[in-house]
């Protein structure tokens, strides 16, 4: 019977709450746009369900929701609602178009939730819970509840509130550990408590959302679908609140790779991690620390001699999975300035970007820019490219002109030319130092009352030409917006990654911020 079971693996769903959980990192917020780019990336990934937002939350937010709805079509698109019929109904018109639509509603059941926050009873709670469900289930069938803060949840009460879920309906019962506060062995063991104590758990799936409050979050996943968990909840880089989120690509390897332990898969196409990645990393503009496992610029880095030399000999000494697993192309000397559009094309598509032509010819330009200018084009390089020139979001504010006197004798001096909304102007400015020379003069020009939080610097590439890449943070208010930049000329960069940030902060005026679940 052991053998039996063991040569028949168990599939797990993928929840991808990347445009919802994910989005609600500090600074992470996306436009309609974003959302779709991303959306149809996770559809080319192979995820089974896409959690697009919560609708009631903001208009901006239940137009994105509506917009994925109608462009994604194999995954099921998911609404997020609390059970409020009003969040519900709101829910259901956004993803009501989708070819496989579906809802989500949650409310809290630990005593700390119950008594600061939501000031309910028990009883009260499960009656939220019934109406809920079934409301929701009038809509839909696919239906899912979910104890927010579960792992800090009286487990009886628990029970209590999975039974009336099930019986109104529900085909998905979700446990998160919304705080990311248990350990591997506490989850595996409330997972198989739910499991025997539920009335109808076997005929639905049991889902888990786990936080990484303690790092906790992949080892937290992995042990509850060992304990019978069909369904993961996950986002992409791990992003989300606070510490964020179990990471897909974490989860999805670590089944793939461990096969001989783990007798799950999942239906994602590995090859598209690294592409998807790199898109969300661009559009929330939080970047990927090196050391991120499967996705970090030095998962595949091997830089010790010991290390080279066993790898050189055989790549199993040191590299457990390889980078064209998880979609990672060779990061040596792909291309240069004697490359035709063609090359550049196949390359593109080897990387896992599939642009149209007036896409590739915008690529293409700016790559034959650069090569004039830098001896060695890697392919981080070329995706750095493909996200300034395609993935961008609409402008307000284009830089169209940088020109920067400096020196040890010389007062920092900046000449900036912008595109505002359509018209060009001009201005000069000074500074304590060449980038303080462009930002003042930049800030000038524009109006924008927002303080710089953060500034930081990095190569992608090495060499002296290596390709930079700025970072900056925005506060205007209550709002904080990333940018990024990146050229050969560090000094542009730091012009371009002001302006986008300048850019998405006008996009945040439009948008309220989702709420935690």
């Amino acid at each position: 019977m052991r053998e039996e079971m063991r040569q028949t693996p168990k599939k797990i769903i993928i929840f991808d709450t990347t445009l919802r959980d994910g989005e609600q990192s500090p600074g992470a917020s996306m436009n309609i746009a974003e959302k779709i780019l991303v959306a149809k990336q996770l559809e080319t990934l192979g995820v089974d369900k896409i959690e697009a937002g919560f609708p009631v939350s903001s208009p901006g937010d239940f137009d994105a929701v509506k917009a994925v709805a109608a462009e994604v079509k194999k995954p099921i698109v998911v609404g997020l609602a609390r059970t409020s019929q009003e969040d519900i109904a709101r829910a259901w018109d956004a993803v009501k178009e989708a070819d496989r639509p579906g809802l989500h509603t949650f409310i809290a059941t630990s005593d700390i939730h119950l008594k600061y926050k939501l000031r309910m009873t028990k009883d009260q709670v499960l009656k939220a819970v019934e109406d809920a469900v079934k409301a929701c289930h009038e809509y839909c069938s696919s239906v899912e509840f979910s104890a927010e803060d579960a792992t800090r949840s009286d487990k009886e009460f628990l029970v209590d509130v999975f039974n009336t879920a099930i019986l109104s309906g529900a085909d998905t019962i979700n446990i998160p550990d919304t705080v990311g506060y248990t350990t591997p062995q506490e989850f595996f063991d409330l997972v198989s408590y739910i499991r025997t104590q539920v009335t109808g758990i076997e005929d639905v799936d049991i889902s888990v959302h786990c936080h990484n409050d303690l790092g906790l979050a992949t080892a937290n996943s992995i042990s509850a679908i060992l304990a019978g968990a069909s369904q993961v909840e996950c986002t992409i880089n791990g992003i989300g609140e606070r510490a964020g989120n179990a990471s897909l690509e974490e989860i999805v390897m670590a089944l793939n790779v461990r096969k001989d332990v783990y007798n799950f898969y999942s239906g994602v196409d590995t090859t598209q991690i690294y592409p998807a990645s790199r898109l969300v990393s661009h559009v929330t503009g939080i970047s990927v620390q090196p050391n991120k496992a499967i996705v970090g610029a030095n998962a595949f880095a091997h830089e010790a001699g010991i290390h080279q030399d066993g790898y050189l000999k055989d790549r199993t000494t040191y590299e457990i999975m390889t980078p064209e697993s998880v979609g990672i192309g060779q990061s040596s000397l792909v291309m240069g300035k004697h490359s035709g559009k063609h090359a550049l094309k196949n390359r593109l598509e080897a990387l896992g970007y599939n642009l149209t032509d007036t896409e590739i010819s915008k690529v293409f330009k700016r790559f034959k820019d650069i090569a004039d200018r830098k001896k060695d084009i890697y392919d981080e390089d070329i995706e750095a490219i493909v996200m300034e020139e395609v993935y961008r979001i609409p402008d307000k504010y284009r830089l169209k002109y940088l020109n920067i006197t400096s020196g040890t004798v010389a007062v920092p001096t900046a000449t900036v030319q912008l595109e505002i909304e359509g018209e060009v102007v001009q201005a000069a400015g000074f500074g304590n130092g060449p980038v303080d020379a462009v930002y003042k003069t930049i800030i000038q020009m524009t109006g924008v009352r927002a303080r710089l939080l953060h500034f930081s610097v990095s190569s992608i590439t090495g060499g002296t030409d290596a390709l930079g890449e700025v970072t900056v943070n925005l506060q205007d208010k209550n709002r904080i917006a990333v940018g990024h930049g990146s050229d050969p000329d560090i000094l542009v960069a730091s012009g371009k990654a002001l302006v986008n940030a300048m850019n998405r902060l006008e996009f945040l005026k439009t948008k309220d911020l989702s709420v935690d679940k």
